[in-house]
C-alpha cells in the first residue's frame, strides 16, 4: 500500500517551520531583499531551531533526522522566501554534507558541530567562470608542496561563501593527471581567511537577493595536506553524488515557491474586485489557480518519491532529476501565472509574487540546468 502521508515526527517539523516562516520571516524578509542584505538574525533563529543540523547525527550537534526532514523545512521556508531557503539548502547539502559523507573523523569533529548549530556556514566551490555545466573542465589547480596543498584558480556563483559566519569553502581542483590522460580532480577544504583566498565583490543578482553569492579567487593559497576531503582524485565523483541529493532538496525548495504562489493568489483573488465582484469568481482565474495547484501537487509527489528511494538506499539518480526538472518547471510556471493574476501589483516588489517571479528562474539553472536533468534522465533510460 502506498501512503504519502507524513508521520507524526515529520508533520510536527513541517508545522513548526511553517509557523516560523509565517511569523518570523514573512513580515521582514522583503526589506532584507530590497536592501540585498543577508538576514543574520533569521539564520541564527534557524540555527537555534536545529534546522542546519537536521540530517546529521547528534554527536555532531545535529538533530538526528533524515534528508527528507531537511526537504520539508526547505519547502515551508520557500513558501515565504527563497533566499532564506537557499541559505539553508546550500549550508547543509553543499557546506556540511561533503564533509559528513567523505571527510575524516578529525574533519567532522572540527567543522560539523558549529555548522550543525548554524553558528557557521560552509560553502562548496565547484563552478568556474568558464565551466558552467561542464564541471569537469575545472582549471583551478592544487599542487602538493611538502605537506601543503598550494591552490590557484577561481570559482564563480558560490553561495554562502562571503558571510561573516562562513568558516570554509570546499573547492574542487585539479591535483594531477589520470592514467587515461584526464584530469584528476580532488576536493580540498579552504578555511575562511586563509592568505591568498579572496572573496570577490558580491554579485548583483536578479533574484535570491537576501542570500550570499560571490566569486572566489585563489592565489598561492596554502592549506595542510590533511584538508583533502575524501580520496585524492575522487573529488568530482564525490560531488556528483552530493549533487544527486541536492537536486531533491532544490526540488523541495521549488515546490515551496510554487505553493507560495498558490497561497498568495488565493488570498488576493478573494479580496481584489473587478467589474463588481471578486476576481476569484471568474472562471479564467479559477482555472489558472487550479493548474497552479496541480503543478505543485505533482511536483511534491515527485520529490517525495525521490526522497523515499534515497532513504531506502536504492538508486535515485533518475528520480532526483525528474523531481528537480518537474519542480523547477512548476515554480517558474506558477510564478509567471501568479504575476499575471496580480496584474500591475505583481510587478511591484512590495508583493511577494514579484519576488517569487525573480527567484524562480534560477531554479531551472542552479544545481544542474533543466537540460542537464533531461540528459541524466535519458542516460538512466539507457539512451
Amino acid at each position: 500500500m502506498i501512503d504519502v502521508r507524513l508521520d507524526d515526527t515529520h508533520e510536527t517539523l513541517r508545522k513548526t517551520v511553517e509557523d516560523f516562516a509565517q511569523r518570523e520571516v514573512a513580515p521582514v524578509i522583503g526589506d532584507f531583499y530590497e536592501r540585498e542584505e543577508f538576514p543574520y538574525g533569521i539564520v541564527a533563529q534557524m540555527g537555534d531551531m536545529g534546522l542546519f543540523g537536521l540530517p546529521f547525527p547528534e554527536k555532531y550537534d545535529g538533530m538526528g533526522g533524515d534528508y527528507f526532514a531537511l526537504c520539508l523545512a526547505l519547502e515551508e521556508l520557500a513558501r515565504v522566501d527563497s533566499s532564506v531557503a537557499i541559505t539553508l539548502e546550500a549550508g547543509v547539502s553543499l557546506g556540511s554534507m561533503p564533509i559528513y559523507r567523505f571527510g575524516t573523523d578529525e574533519q567532522k569533529q572540527q567543522w560539523l558541530p558549529a555548522m550543525c548549530r548554524g553558528e557557521t556556514l560552509g560553502a562548496f566551490g565547484l563552478t568556474e567562470p568558464g565551466g558552467g555545466s561542464d564541471a569537469g573542465a575545472t582549471k583551478t589547480t592544487a599542487k602538493l608542496d611538502g605537506d601543503s596543498w598550494v591552490i590557484n584558480g577561481s570559482k564563480s556563483f558560490i553561495t554562502n561563501s562571503g558571510t561573516d559566519i562562513t568558516s570554509l569553502v570546499t573547492v574542487t581542483a585539479v591535483t594531477g593527471t589520470k592514467d587515461n590522460g584526464g584530469k584528476e580532480i580532488s576536493a580540498i577544504i579552504v578555511p575562511s581567511g586563509t592568505p591568498g583566498f579572496t572573496v570577490e565583490k558580491k554579485y548583483s543578482k536578479v533574484g535570491w537577493n537576501a542570500s550570499d553569492t560571490h566569486g572566489l579567487s585563489f592565489d598561492d593559497v596554502r592549506v595542510p595536506q590533511e584538508n583533502l576531503v575524501g580520496q585524492q582524485g575522487r573529488g568530482y565523483a564525490q560531488f556528483l553524488s552530493i549533487l544527486d541529493e541536492g537536486r531533491i532538496a532544490i526540488a523541495a525548495l521549488s515546490v515551496g515557491l510554487a505553493q507560495g504562489c498558490v497561497d498568495e493568489c488565493l488570498r488576493y483573488v478573494r479580496e481584489r474586485e473587478a467589474f463588481g465582484r471578486p476576481i476569484g469568481e471568474y472562471q479564467a482565474i479559477q482555472f489558472k489557480i487550479a493548474d497552479m495547484e496541480m503543478r505543485t501537487h505533482n511536483a511534491r509527489l515527485a520529490y517525495y518519491a525521490a526522497a523515499s528511494k534515497m532513504l531506502r538506499g536504492e538508486p535515485f539518480k533518475k528520480e532526483a532529476a525528474i523531481a528537480k526538472l518537474t519542480s523547477s518547471n512548476a515554480a517558474m510556471d506558477n510564478a509567471r501565472e501568479a504575476t499575471q493574476i496580480f496584474g500591475g501589483y505583481g510587478f511591484m516588489n512590495e508583493f511577494p509574487v514579484g519576488r517569487f517571479y525573480r527567484d524562480a528562474k534560477i531554479l531551472e539553472v542552479g544545481e544542474g540546468t533543466s537540460e542537464v536533468q533531461r540528459m541524466l534522465i535519458a542516460r538512466e533510460l539507457g539512451l
